[in-house]
């Protein structure tokens, strides 16, 4: 058995042509559509890029217990179950945070791995007091970022072709893999790319198919933040369009590996898993990017594509529910492995073969934020109570995302005291720390929405008795993740 997962970050369903864009350019995702089963109600689970990775090794919600960290001792990784049975796991990727504090315990999982250095803010380039060379030193539409944002552009200045870009890296690498053990079995691929994650850094060959009216300052890099009155009309094209280059890159070299399962025949023994982690945010609902405001569908609702072999169905659609932590409970049973007894993923292989539904709800949510479920129909995003507390991370791996994506301050690990074993910590206690971090998130309203009559979540309804109803697949489902108690009190739901 073979397999192969081709993963991008921030990828926009709304923007891919399978999914009914008929602007930008994506001719391989097209032909990627007729030779996969296409996924019309898949949903992300904890956001954004480390606790979406997570789900993807452990098949299980991170968000209801910690916010962005390591893989943690008692989580049962997919990629190192297949390793310990035999079976080849190989990583390339150019996400940098795989490397950074916060992350740093993925990638060993693999029984081999690659990185490419370069994206966004990687601490890269060693070029000192750097003066942003042919870039301006604010690369914004809005305030300036911090120091990272000098390291993004210094680390563009290694790329002066798109050939030298991480993401071409990246996928010449994977093509390479391909290559080299097409003829051999029992192997699993990842190659994952930060890409059309912003910045959205691309060449003249690529933004000249994207021409726009912007006549302002250098811009190719979205604050996080809601769209205000400098916003123009045409900067919120411009990085709309932006955007599409970069997505055509991601085409491309999708492309690449299209060709590879062609030229090696791999269509006849290895499934191909095409996802992402979540979308963004490109001023829909009066938004830019994500987390800091609610996951609406440009956000949550994800694009999916998966072939197996084994049912050989291609060129269909199905609009059975499914998530993220669904992907390796997938890859498992594929391969032919138990599944751990906390998995909370299920195997896609029913909705592959016959279309048969594999679940009734999703939760999805970022720590400290609104708690959201969809039973694929309805999306429900509720909201703390007043004072959004209490908050507890639970952790034997005390780091996060931040600034410094490094240690947790000091003044949070001196509120630490050890708490018992949840069911999926294999009877291992761990630390609680106070988290009273604010998430703006937290302060928008309850909503609820009718993706059959609204998919774009543009109209808010009020239906007591349908609230009630998802109240209670929400509370049923954080129950099954064996949720920390405080969690119900912080959204009002005891």
């Amino acid at each position: 058995m073979k397999a192969v997962m081709v993963m991008f970050d921030s990828l926009n369903r709304h923007m891919l042509s399978p999914y009914g864009c008929g602007w930008t350019r994506t001719e391989n995702f097209r032909r990627l559509a007729s030779h996969t089963v296409v996924f019309d109600n898949c949903w992300v689970g904890s956001m954004p890029c480390m606790p979406a990775r997570r789900e993807l090794h452990t098949g299980r919600y991170n968000f209801l217990h910690r916010s962005w960290g390591p893989l943690e001792p008692f989580d049962d990784s997919m990629p190192q179950i297949l390793k310990e049975a035999g079976i080849h796991t190989h990583l390339v990727s150019d996400h940098y945070h795989y490397w950074e504090d916060g992350g740093a315990t993925y990638h060993q999982r693999y029984t081999t791995w690659e990185c490419v250095r370069g994206q966004e803010g990687d601490n890269w380039r060693p070029l000192v007091r750097f003066d942003g060379g042919p870039y301006p030193t604010a690369n914004v539409c809005g305030d300036p970022k911090e120091r990272w944002v000098e390291q993004d552009f210094a680390n563009r200045t290694a790329m002066q072709s798109p050939e030298e870009q991480p993401q071409f890296c990246t996928f010449r690498k994977g093509v390479d893999f391909l290559k080299e053990n097409h003829e051999k079995d029992n192997w699993f691929v990842q190659i994952e790319t930060f890409d059309p994650h912003e910045p959205f850094f691309s060449h003249a060959k690529y933004k000249d198919q994207f021409p726009d009216q912007y006549k302002g300052p250098f811009c190719d890099w979205p604050d996080y933040r809601p769209v205000n009155r400098s916003d123009s009309p045409e900067l919120i094209d411009h990085l709309r369009k932006q955007y599409a280059a970069v997505l055509k890159m991601c085409d491309e070299n999708l492309g690449k590996i299209l060709d590879a399962m062609d030229e090696y025949d791999l269509w006849k023994d290895t499934m191909l898993i095409v996802n992402t982690d979540h979308g963004f945010l490109l001023a829909e609902h009066g938004q830019w990017a994500k987390c800091h405001c609610p996951f609406y569908a440009e956000v949550a609702h994800i694009p999916l594509f998966i072939w197996d072999p084994r049912s050989k169905r291609k060129g269909v659609r199905t609009d059975k529910l499914v998530q993220t932590i669904d992907l390796p409970a997938t890859l498992l049973e594929y391969f032919g492995q138990k599944l751990p007894e906390n998995m909370e993923g299920r195997p896609l292989r029913p909705v592959l073969e016959k279309n048969e539904q594999v679940r009734d709800g999703a939760l999805f949510g970022i720590f400290g934020g609104q708690v959201c479920c969809t039973d694929g129909h309805w999306v429900y995003m509720r909201s703390p109570v007043s004072g959004n507390q209490p908050k507890h991370e639970y952790t034997l791996m005390p780091m996060r995302h931040g600034g410094r994506r490094a240690f947790m301050d000091s003044e949070v690990l001196r509120t630490m005291k050890l708490h018992g074993p949840f069911a999926f910590t294999k009877g291992i206690s761990v630390l609680e720390l106070d988290n009273n971090s604010y998430v703006s998130q937290a302060d928008y309203p309850t909503m609820l929405f009718c993706l059959d009559r609204d998919p774009r979540e543009l109209q808010t309804i009020e239906d007591q008795e349908r609230e009630q109803a998802m109240t209670k697949l929400m509370v049923k489902m954080m129950k099954d993740n064996d949720c920390p108690e405080e969690q119900f009190i912080r959204m009002g739901l005891i």
